[in-house]
């Protein structure tokens, strides 16, 4: 039976969550992903943080020299500074792990890499990939961040949720074991805006219509999700753990 969870913004005022870690393979994953669920705990008191494992568009650079690529990293690094500070993101961290081939390096690595950060902050909440994305890279952050969130008796993680991202979720193998099948949604429809915002920050990622990873393909997607549970907009997500 399909369960369907829908926190409004007087459960999340009842409930306070104090800190959040976003864990992302690539920057704009964040904002695609649950930037208008993130600008709303945020707006009820909880701290942020966004880790991204990789720094993107080298695989997209392939024939680039060196100096080529880092400049575009450098642009795209820049841009997911100003969207986490448009969402109220308090402090992002990057690792350097390689653009589309999380496979050849050391999964224990990207683990530590997880852990690192998680015991700093110590959040009470994590939301990263979806296991079944096309994109190898959010499977393996997926996997990773489970990892190092193992359930042992200090650990400070209670709830784990899976969120989508436009043009990786939805066109991944639609398996039973791997369909992204969510039972949360969250009403966005006070915080859309500072999604889109967000958004536009991404200049040297955004698409044209009708590209899910657009401004009117965010928006479509935000109200078929809205749609689903009777909202405006809404941004859905795969619960994985949630201890009480």
């Amino acid at each position: 039976m399909k369960l369907i969870v829908r926190l409004k913004l007087k459960r999340m005022e009842n409930k306070k969550i104090n800190k959040i870690l976003i864990v992302v393979a690539h920057p704009d994953d964040e904002v695609l992903g649950c930037g208008g669920t993130i600008a709303k705990y945020i707006k009820n008191g909880s701290k942020a943080y966004c880790l991204f494992l990789g720094r993107g568009k080298s695989s997209r650079l392939e024939k680039e020299k060196n100096n080529i690529v880092k400049k575009e990293q450098d642009i795209l690094e820049k841009e997911a500074q100003k969207a986490a500070k448009i969402l109220g993101i308090s402090k992002v961290f990057f690792e350097n792990f390689p653009d589309q081939k999380y496979d050849t390096v050391s999964f224990l690595d990207i683990v530590k890499s997880i852990e690192r950060v998680k015991n700093k902050i110590k959040p009470d909440i994590i939301f990263t990939h979806h296991q079944g994305d096309l994109n190898l890279d959010h499977q393996i952050t997926f996997k990773a961040a489970l990892t190092a969130c193992r359930p042992l008796k200090k650990e400070t993680v209670r709830e784990i949720y899976s969120f989508e991202v436009p043009s990786s979720t939805e066109w991944g193998t639609p398996k039973r074991k791997n369909y992204f099948v969510p039972n949360v949604f969250i009403d966005i429809s006070d915080t859309f805006s500072k999604k889109v915002r967000a958004l536009k920050a991404y200049k040297s990622e955004l698409r044209e219509y009708p590209y899910p990873r657009s401004l009117k393909g965010i928006k479509v997607f935000s109200q078929k999700r809205g749609m689903e549970v009777g909202l405006k907009y809404a941004e859905a997500f795969e619960l994985i753990r949630w201890l009480r």
